[in-house]
Order: structure tokens, then C-alpha cells, then sequence
């Protein structure tokens, strides 16, 4: 399986934003996000870059939202096709299909700092979803599952660590987090404005509907 290892702070400077690819570390001095000489464009003539074409303004809102939920081109195009299919305006309906993946819900409710140490973490067994090991990251939560970790000391002694991690994290208004259980119940389905970066996904369908 291919994956990503290079340096990920080039991929926020890449988009202009802050992806929270390392978790709390994004939210600390050390990002360099925070340095005005490092939120410049990964390059050596960076500055000297002019207004981008349509064509690359379409390809940079689909570059920021593969690499927000670390996805590959293949995974992407698969979520596109099954949002096409949906009854809802399919801009919509792909940000809400890409927020049920396991990896985004188990970052979001604390149980992971970032989606990458979540994938870890899934693909390890650390995770449960309605009392069954699940070791797919991309897995589609429904509303009504719950999630959980593995009833082992380890796993417990892992989550429990990254809960108090990411105890200042905001929540999600679509997950109940249960700390002292260690679970995330799926309360109701993600809404457009539970994706927190911005994106004009419009021009994703533009993109992807060439």
C-alpha cells in the first residue's frame, strides 16, 4: 500500500492552511504555519508565483481536501462516485461521506491526536465499532454505531493518553464522546458546517465531473 512520508508541514504551506496533520502540534508555536517566512509555498521562487488559472484553482481545493483525510487519488474518485449517486447536492454529500470515515471520528472525538495516528491505531486492532474489530480506516460510520477501543490494558492505556492529549479539542455536535467508557457514539449524520477548513466544494465537482 502506497502512503505519504514526506515532510507533512510542506502540504499545509502547499494549500495556505493549516491541515492538522500533526495534531495539537498544529495548535502550538512549533507549527510553522505560525513563522511568516515558512506559510510561503514550499519552492525557491515562491514569492514571485502570480494568480493561479481556473484549472489550478480546482485542483488546489481537491489537493486540500485528499490531503486534510489523507486520501489517495483512487480513494477520492471512489467517494466522488458514490456521492454522485446520492440525492443530495453531491459537493455536500462527498464532505459528509468523507467525515463518517472511522479515522476522521475516531480523530475528532479525542481518541487520536491526528487522522494518521487514528489509521495506526485502527489498522493495530485498537478499534471497535459496535463491539467488533474494525481495521479499515475507511470505514463508513452510520448513525447509531459506536465506537470504542479494544478491552485490553494496552488500547485502553493508548486512548487514554490521547484523550488527555486532546482534552481542550473541541466537539463534534454529531458525537458523543464518552471519556470514562472511552466511546463515541455516531448521534446523528455530519452536516456541511462540521467540516472545519474551508472549502468551496463546488469547485471540487467542477473538477472531478471533467
Amino acid at each position: 500500500m502506497s502512503r505519504y512520508i514526506g515532510p507533512v508541514c510542506r502540504l499545509c504551506r502547499r494549500e495556505g492552511i493549516k491541515l492538522m496533520l500533526k495534531g495539537p502540534r498544529c495548535d502550538s508555536a512549533k507549527c510553522p504555519m505560525e513563522k511568516q517566512w515558512r506559510s510561503n509555498p514550499p519552492g525557491m521562487h515562491a514569492w514571485r508565483r502570480g494568480k493561479g488559472s481556473g484549472y489550478s484553482l480546482r485542483l488546489r481545493e481537491k489537493q486540500k481536501v485528499k490531503r486534510y483525510y489523507g486520501l489517495f487519488e483512487t480513494q477520492f474518485i471512489r467517494y466522488f462516485r458514490l456521492a454522485e449517486r446520492s440525492k443530495e447536492n453531491t459537493g455536500t454529500a462527498l464532505l459528509q461521506i468523507l467525515e463518517r470515515r472511522l479515522d476522521n471520528v475516531v480523530c475528532k472525538s479525542g481518541l487520536a491526536p491526528s487522522r494518521k495516528s487514528g489509521r495506526v491505531m485502527i489498522k493495530d486492532g485498537h478499534v471497535y465499532v459496535n463491539g467488533r474489530c474494525v481495521d479499515r480506516p475507511g470505514h463508513l460510520l452510520r448513525q447509531g454505531d459506536v465506537v470504542g477501543v479494544k478491552p485490553s490494558d494496552r488500547s485502553k492505556k493508548l486512548a487514554k493518553t490521547n484523550l488527555e492529549l486532546t482534552e481542550g479539542r473541541s466537539p463534534q455536535p454529531w458525537l458523543q464522546v464518552d471519556a470514562e467508557k472511552m466511546q463515541v457514539t455516531v448521534i446523528a449524520m455530519p452536516a456541511r458546517d462540521d467540516v472545519q477548513i474551508p472549502v468551496e466544494e463546488q469547485l471540487i465537482v467542477e473538477m472531478c465531473s471533467r
